[in-house]
């Protein structure tokens, strides 16, 4: 019999019951615990199960580069950041207003390292997001001009409860590309949230963008909703060890 239901749970893909059925059937023949008993702790077995796998997807579809988390980041070497204000985000208030986030400051202060933590940790809480290297970004919106598909990239990209945006500084940029990302930033306006990682600060944009008018929308709308952090401190890929040597610091 026994057999039999793992046969019966397998083919109706309730892999968490099948993986705890024998430990629990055990369990009850050992106790006489009643069968509703045992029905409820099979389900929880099921549910803790899917609520792990939906964990791990989300995960792999946001393909984060790094395994950095806010709790790996060394605040005591990054006086720049207010380590109080990034706890306040980890509670991702900012997710539910549509709120976005811009952090400004030099390579190597640790702006990816702390976008990336609260990307994961708006994971972690059941959000849906995705992690682009900007020229990675603007490549795609580009490319989905050729053949058509740009209006149906941005709905995709639109169903992200958090975008992250990596790296948005001098860039190479054709005005198609532009007017692609000020679409999308616009369709996401006040929907979800976006975080944007650049080493530029806002006045800057009119170069990178090289469109006025369009800036002046999209900054408009993108401060509107906004959480601006600027790091003013030093970098953390190189620190010294004392001894005239230098180790990598990974934010």
């Amino acid at each position: 019999m026994n057999q039999k239901l793992h046969q019966l749970l397998i083919q109706l893909r309730l892999k968490g019951m099948a993986g705890a059925l024998d430990h629990e059937i055990q369990r009850a023949e050992k106790e006489a615990s009643p069968v509703s008993e045992v029905l409820h702790h099979l389900l929880i077995e099921e549910q803790v199960y899917r609520q792990d796998q939906s964990l791990l997807s989300r995960l792999k579809r946001a393909r984060i580069p790094w395994d950095w988390t806010l709790k790996t980041f060394p605040f005591d070497k990054q006086p720049g950041v207010s380590k109080a204000q990034i706890h306040e985000l980890s509670g991702l208030a900012f997710v539910e207003r549509k709120e976005n986030i811009v952090l400004i400051g030099n390579p190597g202060t640790g702006k990816s390292g702390l976008a990336i933590g609260l990307l994961r940790q708006a994971l972690l809480s059941g959000y849906r997001g995705r992690f682009y290297h900007a020229q990675d970004l603007l490549d795609e919106l580009y490319a989905s001009l050729a053949d058509r598909s740009s209006a149906r990239l941005i709905r995709r990209l639109c169903r992200y409860d958090v975008l992250l945006i990596d790296e948005l500084g001098y860039l190479t940029l054709k005005p198609e590309q532009v007017n692609a990302f000020f679409k999308l930033m616009g369709e996401r306006y006040g929907k979800k949230s976006t975080i944007i990682t650049t080493n530029i600060d806002y006045p800057a944009w009119y170069d990178l963008f090289q469109r006025k008018t369009l800036v002046d929308a999209l900054l408009d709308r993108l401060k509107h909703y906004c959480i601006t952090i600027r790091i003013n401190g030093p970098s953390l890929r190189v620190a010294s060890n004392g001894k005239g040597k230098s180790s990598t610091i990974k934010p």
